[in-house]
């Protein structure tokens, strides 16, 4: 697996990790403009994939506990995002 598949696999971890509770799902939503179709249809776009880590990346609390969830760190969480956006 690439980086560019590893950076895409956590991004998709934590999009799932996001819609596993319905008031942050929403609140993804809404901040990032993203529809329920775009998440279905576009899931495996970069820059959709880098928005949902950008939306857990402006709230600290998610994005550690995200990082918890999914086994990962807040930093490869970060960095995965700056590599989805190169």
């Amino acid at each position: 697996m690439g980086l560019a598949d590893t950076n895409a696999a956590l991004a998709l971890s934590a999009l799932a990790w996001s819609l596993g509770e319905s008031d942050r799902a929403e609140r993804l939503l809404a901040l990032t403009g993203l529809t329920p179709a775009d998440l279905r249809s576009r899931a495996d776009e970069p820059a959709l994939l880098a928005a949902v880590l950008g939306f857990l990346e402006a709230h600290e609390p998610d994005l550690i506990a995200c990082a918890a969830a999914i086994e990962s760190t807040p930093d490869a969480l970060v960095r995965a995002r700056m590599e989805l956006e190169a």
